[in-house]
């Protein structure tokens, strides 16, 4: 308050009582652009390679995993009754060469070898042939592929991340303002806090846009989210922010890691093995030298520093248990997985920590069904936990109690419904606007900037602003779920799948538990709750999220080809099948179009232009 005095006198307690009101509004319109971003625009699938086959059949080749065959769901579809339903798949690595390995009883071959058992290396110009049928396969090199990644948007005016991240920086000025006048203990090294948060995500943005990356929206949900956790960690230990910024520094630093280690699949199939150890290992340890507190052993103390390594299990697990084409189909590789599943589960049960066993237990549905295809091995797997839940409830009566809380809490205000009682009623103060950051009282109350943060948002922010905290995940949500049948590698399509169900999860039971529709389970909201493990945690899931994009020069995944320089036409690589396809003439259409791979479409007419094609 004295800063702010200091700066605008008596004016200081009006513009805090002003900006509760610009806040909300703030965080929904820095939400609703990422969505409209995110959601609404169009953009035509990439293209990798292709497949002619005899006869002048152009087959598109839209991922690094490819499956051929006959049936309908497959990838690239060759309608021959002698062609097996699923019989080939090609995969192409970070470094470009592709493989092609046999899937079904019919026999594949590469420039008349037959494809042995490990599969097989195919190159530009070779002959693909799957039983009576053959194709020429033509490779894209860079400069073909980057005459065909132009203009994917929608018609019509784009929304610009600068404005969105300057946006956010109001956002993040109010939440600041607010701590000053209201938080009696926030001072300078709030003020400084913010300030690095804030140049953080700046120098982020300046930088990967200076070298051509586009598509920001995840990493801009990700900061909001990490500012309204900021504002929380003001709320409860002002003096502790210096903390907060080395933990923030380090989470987008290993975020950044992440996304460029995964680029290369190879050398993620190569440390998988070491993912599934680390993982068994660190709630091994945690089970061993982690005190209890309040039923559960899930906090290692090193010196001032508490550790929560479960969090880090998180992204292990998905990690090591996202699969690639050329896996999913060997049932040893299935089977291992649910075993190690098994192991992560059962020590999260031995440790109490029930919570984070129900998210690990979603997410291995999800990845499994994913990984299989199989609703048996589902059912199975809910079948087991339901055993495995009927025996718990006998052996710990901490979760039973939780249980026979649920639904009746106003019933012992003062015991078992404590917390959520004033959770509840601080949320229901909070208004759609909110009593101001750091003005609240929940947050005095046991593990209210963690397990409950969603009441204290409500109570200190405003019910709008918490409720776009929720619309952040179910964005991101959303996002992975519209990308993922034009996805790259069938890697990223199910580590990003993975990773948002577990935070779905996470906010259904943090919401949920809080405001006594579910169980309390004393689970964290994405990025929000207070806590270095979780942030740490949180950023390095994203990066299986960022790697799912598919727009154009937006995800670290793929390598940014250069521009191409010759306007907006496409011009296919030449191939010998008795055709030559026509380009386009850049003046010809307008600037407000796609290309989808067979035609150009007008934004402003909603004109179809076929490519045209002459022998």
């Amino acid at each position: 308050m004295d800063i702010v005095s200091a700066i605008f006198g008596q004016s200081a307690a009006m513009l805090a009582g002003i900006s509760r009101y610009i806040l909300p509004l703030a965080a929904l319109l820095i939400v609703v652009r990422c969505i409209r971003s995110m959601l609404r625009e169009h953009y035509e699938p990439e293209t990798w390679a292709y497949l002619y086959l005899t006869g002048g059949q152009m087959i598109p080749l839209r991922h690094w995993e490819c499956i051929l065959g006959r049936a309908k769901s497959v990838d690239a579809q060759i309608d021959d009754p002698a062609v097996e339903r699923l019989h080939t798949c090609l995969i192409r690595d970070a470094t470009g060469l592709w493989q092609v390995y046999n899937l079904g009883k019919g026999e594949t071959y590469v420039n008349g070898e037959l494809v042995p058992t490990g599969g097989a290396l195919i190159q530009d110009a070779d002959v693909l042939s799957l039983g009576p049928v053959s194709a020429r396969f033509v490779d894209l090199t860079e400069e073909e592929r980057a005459s065909l990644l132009k203009y994917r948007h929608a018609p019509g005016r784009q929304v610009r991340p600068g404005v969105t991240l300057l946006l956010l920086t109001c956002f993040q000025i109010l939440l600041l303002l607010q701590q000053l006048v209201y938080n009696p203990d926030a001072g300078l090294g709030v003020a400084i806090a913010f300030g690095e948060v804030t140049a953080i995500q700046w120098v982020y943005f300046i930088v990967l846009r200076a070298s051509g990356q586009t598509g920001f929206e995840p990493e801009l949900l990700a900061f909001f989210l990490s500012s309204v956790g900021m504002s929380m960690a003001a709320s409860k230990t002002p003096g502790d922010m210096t903390k907060y910024i080395i933990l923030f520094a380090v989470s987008v630093g290993l975020y950044v890691f992440l996304c460029l280690w995964i680029r290369d699949l190879k050398r993620v199939k190569s440390v998988r093995l070491y993912a599934f150890i680390a993982a068994v290992g660190l709630l091994a340890v945690t089970l061993v030298l982690a005190p209890e507190r309040n039923g559960a052993h899930s906090w290692i103390e090193i010196g001032s520093f508490t550790i929560q390594p479960s969090e880090f299990v998180k992204v292990l697990y998905i990690y090591a248990g996202a699969a690639t084409l050329d896996r999913l189909f060997v049932n040893r590789n299935l089977i291992f997985y649910i075993g190690f599943s098994a192991a992560c589960v059962g020590l999260l049960a031995l440790m109490g920590d029930f919570g984070t066993a129900l998210v690990f237990f979603v997410t291995f549905l999800v990845i499994s069904f994913m990984r299989s295809g199989s609703f048996a091995t589902v059912f199975l797997a809910v079948a087991g936990a339901v055993l495995g839940v009927m025996l718990v409830v006998t052996v710990k009566p901490h979760v039973v109690a939780r249980f026979q809380t649920w639904g009746h809490v106003w019933d012992d205000i003062y015991g078992n419904g404590f917390q959520q009682v004033r959770a509840m009623s601080a949320a229901a103060s909070g208004g759609l606007f909110g009593q101001g950051s750091g003005h609240g009282w929940l947050v005095d109350i046991y593990a209210a900037e963690t397990d409950m943060v969603f009441a204290v948002i409500s109570e200190e922010l405003g019910l709008i602003t918490a409720l776009c905290c929720v619309a952040s995940i179910l964005a991101m949500a959303m996002f992975v779920v519209k990308n993922a049948s034009s996805g790259r590698s069938s890697y990223f399509v199910i580590a990003a799948a993975a990773t948002m169900s577990m935070m779905l999860v996470q906010v259904i039971l943090n919401v949920y538990g809080t405001m006594d529709i579910l169980p309390f389970t004393g689970v964290t909201f994405p990025f929000a709750s207070v806590g270095g493990s979780s942030l740490i945690a949180c950023w390095m899931l994203l990066a299986f999220v960022k790697g799912s994009d598919i727009r154009a020069n937006a995800s670290f995944a793929v390598k940014r080809p250069e521009r191409f320089s010759g306007g907006i036409g496409v011009e296919e690589p030449p191939v010998d099948d008795g055709y030559d396809q026509t380009s386009y003439d850049g003046e010809d259409y307008p600037d407000d179009g796609y290309y989808d791979g067979d035609g150009y479409y007008d934004g402003d007419d909603g004109g179809y232009y076929d490519q045209g094609r002459r022998a």
